[in-house]
């Protein structure tokens, strides 16, 4: 039988919509370091902003300053806190993936979607006015007072929805935010939307799509 949730969660950024965390630092560095290094410096980057949102909360703003700060000094080139602000001021600025507005659309209708967010409460808007489908809920890493892939801020969309996790299905393109976590919370029913980020990992048990398109046959429509 499919298996029709209370709510379909998602991980928003990188997911829903296109991070592009990576074409910011090329826009700064690309004068700066080759193809090789830049590759590098884009994969550290990422690593040191995972590294950052693993202890107490902080503003995003700090995260990304940080993780920039310390990627910079691996890698040997100048840090400037000026471009550490301005990759931060593009969050907002990003859109969904190509795939994404009609996807949802397939389902809105149906089933509540809720956005479980990395983000700012006053950054988070800007993005989810792009996805061009309703989400019912969002819920944000600073209203939870944890990041993800902590479980406080999964447990703190639960008792937001009045729910448990064998109410909904988590949709991420991350093992390493969201699917691990959902994982070891009991969350069964899950899905990896397979954008290239991470490997495959049959372990944790998911329905792999390609893109959110197939995600209403997921749940029968």
């Amino acid at each position: 039988m499919t298996f029709r949730p209370k709510f379909i969660t998602f991980d928003c950024h990188g997911t829903m919509i296109f991070f592009d965390m990576a074409g910011a630092a090329r826009a700064h560095y690309a004068d700066t370091l080759s193809p090789e290094k830049m590759d590098k410096f884009i994969a550290d980057f990422s690593a040191y902003r995972l590294d950052e949102v693993l202890g107490a909360w902080k503003p995003y703003a700090d995260v990304v300053y940080n993780a920039l700060e310390r990627t910079c000094k691996r890698n040997g080139v100048a840090f400037d806190p000026a471009v550490a602000a301005d990759i931060y001021t593009r969050v907002p600025t990003w859109g969904p993936h190509a795939d994404v507005p009609a996807g949802l659309a397939k389902v809105a209708d149906k089933i509540p979607l809720v956005a479980l967010t990395n983000s700012m409460n006053e950054q988070i808007p800007h993005n989810i006015e792009k996805l061009g489908a309703p989400i019912a809920h969002v819920y944000t890493a600073e209203s939870a007072g944890a990041y993800k892939p902590q479980m406080q801020a999964f447990e703190y969309m639960f008792d937001m929805l009045g729910c448990g996790p064998e109410d909904v299905l988590h949709v991420s393109s991350s093992f390493r935010y969201d699917l691990m976590t959902a994982h070891d919370l009991g969350i069964k029913n899950k899905v990896w939307v397979n954008r290239g980020h991470e490997p495959a990992n049959p372990y944790y048990g998911y329905t792999e799509l390609k893109d959110v398109s197939g995600l209403a046959a997921v749940v029968g429509l």
